[in-house]
């Protein structure tokens, strides 16, 4: 299901920027290099289809070497460059890295830490949030950017700072928190009634007694956690807004973006994605992990859904990355497979971190398009066979929407109430739960939306719930009716536990839900140490057990065998819903799912795949995709275009190591 976009306000979108391609490219950063170079790149660029890049994402000491002072040339000359040669250019406002000048002459925009320390220049990112006087900068910079370009005719899209991931704990932000505080719950009387103040004597006779959660003897206040998590997001969320705003008034027309950390903490992107033109992502899977694709494929459906339509990977490695213990380059063949995957779920917009690999600075091992091989090097010889080949199928692929008939929750203001020290168990967080239940799905070749606990679920058959630990009431009703108007649910541990202020609801679940389910009492939880395994009837469970009193006559539960849970239940099923109090083992979870999943009326994409082939459906073109290394051979009724070879293939297509085919009917 994939809906159109929200709000009554027409807005422009990836299909703006796109024009019925596959944009192709990825961050340049000329001012690293001689100006002879950038002729170098323009040529490599067109032998390698790229029709997209992103300037300006690191230049503001470049751009404002003094305060005050402006140095466009470079940029003029650059932009010009481009659109010369049919490349273009979505133009980045530099505000992720400010220069040094500007913490050395108003430390106040330095963030600072839980311990009160700051972050210093030398690095990136270095702003606070809630600074007026970074705001002012970065609000200047930006109108001077937005009035220059704004008629350049090789400027195609906005992109708005980079990698928004700061947390200030210092005075401005304290100050700030409290406005944002006083905006949320009105009183004091709310707020501690909010946050539980009455433990351990932390009742507030004053606004000015508030701080942000900075280091504390002990374990901090879970409430007051929550919501500066809930205050970072939002703060962050303001300098976006701020700044897209500026550029919106300069160029109306164009799309704006910025592009999200694959679900990263600290951002509730739900709400991000209402105030982005075009919903982008940076993805990175370890090149050496046995489940990178499918960690990959959750990212790209996330993104997809949040954008709910297409989307742009506007980062990704052509090769090793620099920030792993271990950093390995991409083997043969995986860059160009993963790619494909993420256009196969829905990315018209295929880019890297960056065009050409630095020869100094932080992330001079990070790869890029053009490796320091050079031209003759795989890395390079690969991008351009893919940009040809995106060349290729991008006409036939942009615009298109899938359909998925399932799917899963997930909402950031449960990760982070989940996430207090004080939890029960380290090991059952929300991202390993999520991961393990997507992937059971994707290993059933079943085609996967994400969605919020709030949003319209009236178009999937089966909602899936991995853990949940907060859901607001509006949510329990959500969920309530979408089993009442016929639809399946499947929920694990740990949801519904407390209401939207981290309260622990009644019982340890909203009682709704543990009606739904048909549990009479949950009346312990029992994590598993690392390790750890408790026998169920048909499976192994992993990371979590509880002990729970089903209510009596409740129909299809499968049980706990030995130890102290012996007997009771570990699944409950009541019609339509489903409980599992464990993390089923892999085959055992994929199992359980797919079986709901063909009540529901759900079918894989494509029957009969061979291990390690993904198959996926966008419009009318199915992408197979191999993971594997050895060559398989996929059953496809029927006739088919293979678009990549221009060939026929009926009844069955052969896949090479790493291979890709998209067929059309």
């Amino acid at each position: 299901m994939s809906p159109g976009r929200r709000g009554a306000r027409v807005r422009p979108g990836l299909a703006d920027a796109t024009r019925g391609r596959v944009l192709f490219g990825g961050d340049y950063n000329p001012e690293q290099w001689p100006e002879e170079t950038w002729r170098e790149d323009v040529r490599l660029m067109k032998e390698a289809g790229v029709n997209s890049v992103t300037l300006g994402v690191f230049s503001w000491s470049r751009l404002e070497p003094a305060p005050g002072e402006r140095d466009f040339g470079w940029l003029d000359r650059l932009m010009d460059l481009m659109h010369g040669n049919g490349v273009g250019v979505v133009l980045a406002t530099p505000t992720s890295s400010p220069p040094p000048w500007l913490g050395r002459l108003h430390p106040d925009t330095l963030p600072r830490d839980a311990d009160g320390r700051p972050e210093w220049w030398g690095g990136r990112q270095h702003f606070s949030h809630s600074s007026a006087a970074y705001r002012r900068h970065a609000a200047a910079i930006t109108e001077d950017l937005a009035a220059r370009y704004a008629g350049h005719p090789a400027l195609t899209m906005w992109h708005i700072n980079n990698e928004y991931c700061t947390y200030d704990y210092g005075d401005e932000a304290a100050a700030a928190f409290r406005r944002w505080l006083r905006d949320r719950h009105g009183t004091l009387d709310a707020l501690n009634s909010a946050w539980g103040t009455a433990f351990w004597s932390q009742g507030y006779d004053t606004w000015d007694g508030i701080l942000p959660p900075r280091r504390a003897h002990y374990l901090n206040n879970p409430g007051q956690v929550l919501d500066f998590r809930r205050f970072t997001s939002d703060m962050l969320l303001k300098c976006f807004t701020a700044e897209r705003d500026i550029v919106r008034r300069h160029t109306p027309h164009l799309p704006v973006t910025t592009n999200f950390m694959p679900l990263w903490f600290g951002q509730d992107a739900w709400r991000w994605a209402e105030e982005e033109d075009v919903v982008s992502v940076d993805l990175y899977p370890d090149p050496r992990d046995p489940l990178g694709a499918q960690r990959g494929a959750l990212v790209q459906d996330l993104t997809r859904s949040q954008a709910r339509g297409p989307w742009m990977l506007m980062e990704q490695a052509a090769g090793a990355v620099n920030w792993r213990g271990v950093n390995h380059p991409k083997p043969r063949g995986l860059n160009r497979l993963w790619s494909f995957q993420a256009v196969a779920r829905g990315a018209d917009a295929v880019c890297y971190f960056q065009w050409r690999q630095s020869r100094q600075g932080a992330e001079k091992f990070h790869s890029g398009m053009v490796s320091h091989a050079g031209e003759q090097g795989r890395t390079y010889q690969e991008t351009a066979r893919l940009g040809r080949e995106l060349a290729r199928v991008g006409p036939e692929v942009a615009g298109r929407h899938g359909d998925a008939g399932i799917a899963i929750l997930h909402d950031w203001h449960s990760w982070w109430a989940g996430d207090h020290a004080g939890r029960l168990s380290t090991e059952a967080g929300l991202p390993e739960v999520l991961h393990a239940w997507h992937r059971a799905l994707w290993e059933a070749h079943l085609a996967t939306d994400f969605a919020h606990p709030e949003h319209d679920l009236s178009g999937y058959r089966l909602v899936v719930v991995p853990q949940l630990y907060l859901l607001t009431d509006r949510a329990v009703d959500n969920l309530l009716a979408h089993v009442r108007d016929g639809g399946h649910l499947v929920c694990g541990f740990l949801t519904g536990v407390a209401d939207e202020d981290d309260r622990v609801r009644p019982g340890g679940m909203d009682p709704r839900l543990r009606e739904l389910f048909g549990i009479r009492t949950l009346h312990e939880w029992w994590p598993l140490a690392p390790g750890e395994a408790v026998e169920c009837e048909d499976f192994r469970g992993t990371l979590w057990s509880e002990e729970i009193e089903a209510e009596p006559g409740a129909a299809g539960t499968v049980p706990y065998r030995g130890g102290e849970l012996d007997g009771l239940p570990a699944v409950l099923r009541r019609g339509r819903a489903w409980y599992v109090s464990t993390l089923p083992e892999p085959e055992a979870l994929r199992a359980l799912l797919a079986g709901v999943a063909g009540e529901a009326g759900v079918r894989p994409v494509l029957d009969g795949l061979p291990a390690g082939v993904e198959a996926v459906r966008r419009g009318e073109l199915l992408f197979l995709l191999n993971h594997g290394r050895e060559p398989v051979t996929v059953p496809v009724p029927g006739t088919h275009h293979e678009l990549l070879t221009e060939a026929a293939v009926t009844g069955e297509v052969t896949l090479g190591r790493y291979g890709v085919a998209v067929l059309r009917p």
